[in-house]
């Protein structure tokens, strides 16, 4: 049973980790670390703090403290997904010879899925993952037919892999008529990539002509970073979730749950 000093503890841990959630949206990373070192000095079990510690580490390039901060969390737990993945993440950006990770992000709201504009591609004839391995849930990627092909590269240009081709030889068409499309990632691991293509414009002469023709699907589909929200799916890679539509568009952490415990007077786990 807990006690009234338990359940305050646990409350202002709550609304800490939701400030330091709050800068890692804005991309305010040296704070986020400020404020995720301050959590895991008070909480030194808390693995969420230190898995979104690794994250910041991350985008600041600084891979060694990272390092220690995923080897933390997984010290905690053996068998903390996202603690695993952002190692072996981590492994392959040594083997990289370019070891920048990506920063150029789309904004929450472009990860709503809506009717015939946009939709979840699967890519095949994907890169080495040290290519892929600096790609996270919101990257931006970019779009090339080439070949017959729809090709992916990431901002670099590094190519990232081939669009399936359920989709693809409609939005070649559909772009050498003059549609114009934006895309991002929604997950990335060591073997698969998926990523998100919204229709931006379309041009005149295509009107009528839908880029992902609906097969009984709802009006849009949310997307909470790596996984759809009303599926349960495997944690996402780096820590964080970008949600989309109606919501405010915050990233969230995976310890949400934990937060909406405190708030409830309960113990978090």
């Amino acid at each position: 049973m807990t006690t009234r000093d338990d359940e305050k503890t646990q409350r202002a841990k709550a609304q800490r980790s939701k400030e330091a959630i709050d800068m890692a949206m804005q991309a305010r990373w040296a704070e986020a670390v400020e404020l995720n070192i301050a959590l895991t000095r008070d909480f030194p079990k808390d693995v969420d703090a230190f898995n979104r510690l690794g994250r910041a580490y991350m985008e600041l390039g600084k891979y060694g403290l990272a390092r220690e901060a995923y080897s933390q969390a997984q010290a905690l737990d053996p068998y903390n997904a996202i603690a695993a993945r952002n190692l072996r993440r981590l492994n392959d950006l040594s083997e990289s010879d370019n070891e920048e990770v990506e920063t150029d992000r789309v904004e929450p709201h472009q990860f709503i899925e809506e009717l015939g504009k946009s939709g979840i591609v699967t890519l095949y004839d994907l890169s080495p993952k040290e290519d892929r391995a600096r790609m996270v849930a919101g990257d931006r990627v970019t779009l090339r037919a080439e070949g017959g092909h729809l090709n992916v590269y990431n901002s670099r240009g590094v190519y990232m892999g081939k669009a399936d081709s359920k989709f693809a030889p409609r939005l070649v068409r559909l772009m050498a008529g003059g549609n114009q499309y934006a895309a991002s990632v929604v997950k990335s691991t060591m073997d698969m990539m998926t990523i998100i293509i919204r229709e931006t414009f379309q041009h005149p002469s295509q009107r009528g002509k839908l880029s992902f023709p609906p097969k009984g699907m709802d009006e849009f589909r949310v997307f909470a970073g790596d996984r759809k929200l009303d599926e349960d799916e495997d944690e996402d890679d780096s820590g964080y979730t970008i949600v989309g539509g109606d919501e405010d568009g915050e990233v969230l952490a995976n310890d949400r749950d934990d937060m909406d415990d405190g708030d409830n007077d309960n113990e978090d786990d």
